[in-house]
């Protein structure tokens, strides 16, 4: 009996303990719950705030961690046997206390203590397999109990945890941190958040995402339960990626789609001239772009492509002045396909932009420096392949720049470039630093030109001679000048000396004339009379030699009056016209009556005229019966031309300078005296003009007049008529 008393006994004592842990089960159970339903709720925030949106299809439920819905169903059922075991439990004990008077037998209590330590053991199973560290302690700090993920985490066994204080393992948070937090928690019954912890053991710190709740007996606080995932890793990263977000040199920015600033780095900091980032995330965004429709074009522009865009930008600093940006943006969007932030970076370009705009203008410079450098500038490679060509080619030979890169200098067999490719060779290979050389060169026209170049070598970085530079100058005008200046000065000097020679030639001549008169008188005899004839005709003819050296010497006072240049030329050729068939000259002449006027006397300009034309009949007539005496003008510049060209044998190279030397000629002895040019170069030095003589591309010579153009309307053709006419 006293046996049957003391099984009696154990049972109640068992019994309370069973009540006892049920009741703890179901507290840590409830706890557990919510903190997983927190958890959950959590992470799955937006998920679950769109969630009455789309009920129709419960897309939400889709998103959530099928390991989370796994964990939650495998509670549910466990917490069901759970209930079924302990209401088998609560029969066995029902049914014992309702037969107080007959003891349990061995094999109900065996049953009762199987049941016991078959829900503790799935218990801790379940809490055991969570990888979340899970501790229930006092409200001093004692171990009441833990999970294997906390064990493991100490490092020690679950037996010398157990009944220990939570003090002996942890570094941090010190007793009087705990004490602090523990009086808050009190009064708020929860909290969580990001804690940070230094085991004893370890030398780094640990961070953990906890959420503690109390575990109340009777409405009282008896001690904490805790759930702490290690969040150190992740802590880890977010840290490194903060320092990077602060320290880059770029400009990084997220806004929301309204335009609102949620976040930014140091640096948009100091772009936009703020002393602190909250007062920039207080400013509205649209108030730094100098024009708000950029903001508008650019957010067009990121929500429509999936990529990075890059766009520049005028951004306003907080002072008011104005930074060029390149602003590097995306687009985020939720679950719903609507915008829900906006991130980028901007990198100021501003000095890069002033940069770029400077060297903008000082290549703008150096190319008009270049295009109005009044010579030509040649480069040439090390190969002599042309690798920049002016645009002054154009007016010195008529070709475009372009035509030239690229042709190698060497394969051109033209004279100039001949000129060119020695210079070129001496250059290149070191014989000369410095070279020039002048040669002729014809114009795209068919004109020749005279041209000086002066070359010297391009060097590489490394000293090294990579090419040759030139520069080409026209010398045309100034070799005319000193061979018009050469030729003055001998007509002068032939002048003074041909003004005396002539009056010392008058006197004789007169005296001869008139002795023949009289002797002419005297004399009947017929033969006689011929020889006087013959005299006479060579005295006269001397005279009118004479007459032309005073011509040339003192030419007489010029009329001025303006002139039709076509109607002279037309009128001189209709003067000589006979002449000029007999000898079988055709006329090529093509009038032009709308080039402008000139002023000038029309008898002397006609007398110009007329000697290159009769000097082309008798050019042509020494070489072959028939030929062709070709007429042109137009204007250049402030300037009208006219050009004789005949195809007759031409002019010997080295005869070119003395053409205009008075009693200088071509002809054969008794066909001319040798002054007809030289007295059209002093008619035409009375009014400013000048001719000039070329030898023809198909033989023969081109003589060419040029003369002053009057800035005024072309005389009519009637009123040159006229002029020419009171000379006739």
């Amino acid at each position: 009996m006293p046996e049957q008393e003391q099984s009696q006994e154990q049972v109640q004592e068992r019994l309370h303990r069973l009540e006892h842990e049920e009741g703890h089960l179901w507290r840590i159970a409830l706890y557990f719950l919510a903190l997983l339903a927190t958890g959950l709720a959590a992470s799955q925030w937006e998920n679950l705030a769109n969630l009455p949106q789309h009920l129709g299809d419960l897309p939400g439920l889709k998103v959530l961690p099928s390991g989370t819905l796994l964990l939650v169903v495998l509670f549910a059922i466990y917490a069901a046997s759970k209930r079924h075991q302990m209401a088998e439990l609560r029969g066995v004990v029902r049914g014992m206390q309702e037969r107080e008077k007959s003891p349990p037998s061995e094999q109900q209590l065996g049953k009762l203590l199987e049941v016991i330590s078959n829900s503790q053991r799935s218990y801790r199973e379940l809490i055991d397999s969570l990888d979340t560290a899970v501790i229930g302690v006092s409200l001093q700090g004692t171990i009441h109990t833990m999970n294997r993920a906390c064990t493991d985490l100490l490092q020690r066994p679950f037996a010398e945890v157990v009944g220990k204080n939570l003090e002996e393992f942890l570094s941090e948070p010190t007793r009087a941190q705990a004490e602090q937090a523990m009086s808050r928690f009190l009064q708020q019954r929860y909290w969580s958040g990001v804690l940070r912890v230094q085991l004893r053991h370890e030398t780094k710190l640990r961070f953990f995402d906890c959420v503690f709740h109390p575990i109340v007996d009777d409405g009282e606080v008896m001690g904490v339960s805790i759930m702490a995932e290690d969040v150190t890793q992740q802590r880890e990263r977010e840290l490194r990626f903060t320092e990077l977000f602060e320290t880059l040199q770029e400009s990084v920015y997220f806004t929301t789609a309204d335009g609102r600033l949620l976040d930014c780095n140091n640096a948009l900091v100091r772009l936009l001239g703020y002393d602190s980032k909250e007062e920039l995330l207080a400013t509205p965004v649209l108030e730094h772009y100098l024009d708000s429709s950029q903001r508008e074009a650019g957010r067009r522009d990121v929500e429509q492509a999936a990529v990075v865009r890059q766009r520049e930008v005028k951004l306003k600093k907080r002072d008011g002045s104005v930074i060029i940006c390149l602003d590097s943006a995306r687009a985020v969007f939720d679950g719903s396909g609507q915008v829900e932030r906006y991130q980028g970076a901007l990198i100021d370009i501003t000095e890069l932009r002033q940069t770029q705009e400077r060297l903008h203008e000082q290549e703008e410079f150096r190319r008009r420096l270049v295009d109005s450098f009044p010579d030509l500038i040649l480069v040439f490679d090390r190969e002599g392949k042309y690798k920049f060509v002016s645009p002054r080619v154009r007016d010195l030979l008529g070709y475009e720049p372009e035509e030239f890169i690229g042709r190698s200098l060497i394969s051109d067999r033209t004279p100039a470039a001949l000129d060119l490719q020695r210079m070129f060779h001496e250059i290149v290979t070191g014989k000369h630093k410095y070279d020039s050389a002048e040669y002729n060169a014809q114009h795209r026209d068919g004109t020749w030109r005279v041209l000086r170049t002066t070359a010297s070598p391009v060097y590489d970085a490394k000293g090294e001679v990579a090419g040759v530079v030139a520069s080409v100058r026209d010398m045309t005008d100034v070799k005319q000048m000193e061979q018009q200046l050469i030729q003055n000065e001998r007509m002068a000097a032939m002048g003074q000396m041909i003004d005396g020679f002539a009056h010392e030639l008058n006197n004789p001549l007169t005296a001869i004339l008139g002795a023949l008169e009289l002797l002419e008188t005297s004399t009947p005899d017929p033969a006689t009379a011929r020889k006087y004839e013959l005299v006479r005709q060579q005295a006269r003819r001397a005279a009118e030699v004479v007459q032309n050296l005073l011509f040339f010497s003192r030419p007489p006072a010029p009329g001025k009056a303006p002139l039709n240049v076509s109607e002279l030329v037309q009128r001189s050729l209709a003067l000589h016209e006979h002449s000029l068939k007999l000898s079988g000259v055709s006329i090529d002449f093509l009038p032009d009556l709308s080039i402008p006027s000139v002023v000038g006397d029309p008898h002397q300009l006609m007398q110009v005229f007329l000697n290159l034309i009769i000097n082309a009949e008798q050019a042509i007539r020494e070489i072959r019966p028939r030929g062709t005496l070709r007429v042109r003008m137009g204007r250049k510049n402030q300037r009208v031309w006219i050009s004789f060209q005949d195809d007759g044998p031409g002019i010997p190279a080295d005869q070119l300078d003395r053409i205009f030397d008075p009693f200088f000629t071509t002809k054969r002895p008794g066909r001319g005296t040798g002054l007809g040019l030289s007295v059209a170069m002093a008619i035409l030095k009375r009014y400013d003009g000048v001719i000039d003589v070329q030898p023809a591309p198909g033989g023969g010579s081109i003589f060419t007049v040029e003369l002053p153009a009057v800035n005024a309307l072309p005389v009519s053709t009637a009123a040159a008529t006229a002029a020419v006419g009171k000379v006739q």
